[in-house]
């Protein structure tokens, strides 16, 4: 028997109420809708290794993506465990939980990595838009100290087009002039 991370040693407590020969799904099940634990030790049991190489074959050898679905099918199977009849129908369910659990697991991947994606673009913006507003920050304190330089008339030219912002076509209006002049 292998050693599972739930048992301290090679053989669980439920090894020795497993019966010999075929197990009775339908009892077993049953005490499972019942919140029996030794029903779940011995679902585990019978179940774990089993439902492992399935998702191991499914994932086509990815055990990272395997032990993930194996956490969700085992937890979904506690939450929604029902009686079964016959073996080959619980079993039918478990492959049905366990490939549901990966695919939402694969879905869940797939976002995260959109999401990465879309943060890497936004990230790459912001850092293109500082580094603009960087430079025209730099631009600015270039203008305002060699401004003084400028013949009062040119300097109230460019304190009225970059520092108040105001448009070449305002700027002609209170001179009198044409774009053109200003420009």
């Amino acid at each position: 028997m292998n050693v599972h991370p739930h048992y301290p040693s090679d053989r669980s407590p439920a090894a020795d109420a497993l019966p010999e020969g075929p197990l009775d799904v339908a009892a077993l099940t049953r005490r499972m809708v019942e919140d029996d634990e030794t029903a779940y030790r011995i679902f585990y049991d019978a179940y774990f290794d089993r439902l492992s190489r399935y998702l191991l074959v499914v994932t086509a050898g990815n055990e990272e993506a395997m032990r993930e679905a194996l956490q969700i099918a085992l937890v979904r199977v506690v939450r929604h465990i029902k009686v079964f009849t016959n073996e080959a129908a619980f079993w039918s369910w478990l492959t049905v939980l366990a490939r549901s659990a990966l695919a939402d697991e694969n879905r869940r991947h797939r976002r995260y990595l959109a999401f990465l994606e879309r943060f890497t673009q936004h990230t790459a913006i912001e850092q293109s838009a500082s580094s603009r507003d960087h430079g025209e920050e730099r631009l600015r304190g270039l203008l305002e100290r060699n401004v003084v330089r400028l013949p009062p008339d040119e300097r109230q030219l460019v304190e009225w087009k970059y520092f108040a912002h105001q448009p070449v076509r305002h700027i002609a209006g209170q001179l009198q002039t044409t774009e053109k002049a200003v420009e």
